[in-house]
């Protein structure tokens, strides 16, 4: 059955690469709805992680992804966390990100409707898109080092898009 559970993910996982951006109704911190449409990145590559605060992986991915894009501020990256807690742990949210160091955009998905848009079954899951709000990478783990490939992945794909440009 886990393997069953595997290659269903895989072939999940191929069907969602090359898709845009899912369009859901999010929160940010404040508690204004946004739509998640409006998200994109036009400047360069934009990375979207879905975590929780009780993820103690996906804290450890957002605090590497914060030490380490701070080089790749060149390439127009913005990142995105949009944070899953549900309504027993959302109100530690906010307090929570401000505690940390990170600089990036968080948002709230109370109805979970951005995750299963997109098609996120655990977490951390995380998410490249290149400037037209195309999926190019995902991966739903985090290993400590895993920051230096996206890393890689991000300036193959700034570097890309600016040929395309030019």
């Amino acid at each position: 059955m886990r393997h069953l559970t595997l290659i269903f993910s895989f072939f999940l996982s191929l069907q969602i690469m090359g898709q845009e951006l899912a369009n859901a109704e999010i929160k940010n911190l404040q508690g204004q709805t946004i739509n998640t449409s409006t998200l994109k990145n036009n400047d360069g590559p934009l990375v979207i992680s879905f975590w929780a605060t009780w993820c103690k992986p996906c804290i450890n991915e957002l605090n590497a992804f914060h030490d380490y894009f701070i080089d790749l501020e060149e390439t127009g990256i913005k990142v995105l966390a949009i944070s899953i807690d549900d309504s027993r742990t959302m109100s530690k949210v906010a307090p929570f990100v401000a505690s940390q160091a990170w600089d990036y955009d968080v948002f709230l998905d109370p109805n979970s409707d951005f995750r299963r848009a997109m098609g996120v079954n655990n977490i951390p899951h995380t998410f490249l898109l290149n400037s037209k709000a195309e999926i190019v990478w995902q991966a739903n783990k985090y290993i400590p080092g895993e920051e230096e490939e996206l890393a890689k992945k991000i300036v193959a794909l700034s570097e890309k898009e600016i040929i395309k440009t030019d």
